[in-house]
């Protein structure tokens, strides 16, 4: 799917703004959502991130009306769609399990929301052709689900998805059911097909990496409640919260409490005495009590380390093998410990186990967090 299709035209759609305003939803005494906002721009892809009972599935399902909302209401390009029912909402869903009919052909998977919708024999036929050309399984329409892979399975939910035209289109955790060398793979193509389609996009999945590579903007739940809302970089560099820093990536949190310095920067000192140097910016604005927040590959070993704004003697005490990653974590003198993060044909090597090392990062690279 990654290539030019010169049927893409046939579908291309200028896609439809989404607005969700205040939405909850409350399933006796549980409140699965609670007050959610957010804004999805027209031909944006969105994604809801969150773990297992974090809202995320509640909140795609009320969008698609599935759900009634508790309270709160749901705007799809400029029309509020609350209380108006799914199959009139014109909105393509794609399911965790794909939800192909074992009993009928790819072809007449495809076609069956066209049917339902009226299409003639004659339009449905061009719809489906087009739909198999676009999802690259032309040549695959007589065969049934039962025939195909994992991947071709998916590209028929997508192709049944998008067969009618939507204004928007939702997918619920689409590729959890892959293996993840194949999930790796539609990420990029399905991300790479929505662009060219320009279709408003929402999805659902627990995956951060997922959500990294297929969204524009990515909304953090957590019980229910929106923890953080933006670009993937955005909210991977600049965590709002303690909660947020330790789901997207990996990060080193230090306990401690921060106080100005002299110019342009704060001092942190975390619980055991280690004391952090900092410059004040985005990020870097809290004093007193407080969290400092450290990506791994921030940190840096070896005699580069000593370069360093931050420098500290430590000792390795576990090396964990990624491939084309090494981490190490690392015992610095003051108790506190670090992972850190190398490629693994850097200079250093691949560091042992027990072996004294230098580790570092700049002022720039720490983040404080209240409380």
């Amino acid at each position: 799917m990654t290539a030019a299709h010169q049927k893409d035209d046939d579908f291309k759609n200028p896609g439809v703004p989404v607005e969700v305003r205040r939405l909850s939803k409350v399933f006796g005494a549980l409140r699965a959502v609670d007050d959610v906002s957010f804004t999805v721009e027209a031909g944006s892809c969105f994604t809801l991130l969150g773990p297992s009972g974090s809202g995320k599935t509640t909140v795609l399902r009320t969008i698609a009306g599935f759900e009634e909302p508790s309270e709160g209401a749901i705007i799809i390009g400029g029309k509020d769609v609350t209380r108006k029912p799914a199959h009139k909402r014109n909105i393509g869903v794609v399911f965790q399990q794909f939800a192909l009919f074992p009993h009928m052909t790819v072809a007449q998977n495809i076609s069956y929301p066209l049917e339902t919708r009226k299409y003639d024999r004659k339009r449905r036929a061009q719809l489906v052709e087009k739909s198999l050309d676009l999802v690259q399984l032309a040549g695959l329409a007589s065969r049934f689900p039962s025939q195909l892979s994992g991947g071709q399975q998916q590209r028929v939910a997508l192709a049944r998805a998008l067969v009618f035209e939507p204004q928007l289109l939702l997918m619920d955790e689409p590729l959890s059911a892959l293996d993840k060398r194949l999930r790796e793979t539609m990420q990029v193509e399905i991300r790479h097909l929505q662009k060219r389609l320009g279709i408003t996009t929402i999805t659902v999945t627990h995956d951060q990496t997922e959500a990294m590579v297929m969204s524009d903007v990515i909304a953090l739940l957590q019980n229910g409640r929106l923890q953080q809302l933006g670009p993937p970089l955005e909210v991977y560099r600049q965590p709002a919260t303690r909660y947020v820093a330790n789901f997207i990536g990996e990060s080193n949190l230090l306990q401690g409490s921060a106080v100005p310095a002299q110019g342009n920067s704060l001092v942190f000192t975390s619980a055991t005495g280690l004391e952090v140097r900092l410059t004040s910016g985005a990020g870097r604005t809290q004093t007193g009590d407080c969290c400092l927040v450290l990506r791994p590959e921030y940190v840096m070993l070896g005699m580069g380390a000593r370069e360093g704004a931050n420098s500290y003697p430590g000792t390795i005490l576990e090396v964990i093998y990624l491939g084309d990653i090494v981490k190490y974590r690392v015992a610095l003198e003051s108790g506190d410990q670090l992972f850190a993060k190398t490629m693994a044909n850097g200079e250093l090597g691949v560091l042992t186990a027990g072996s004294a090392v230098v580790v570092s990062w700049g002022a720039n690279d720490g983040l404080l967090l209240p409380g």
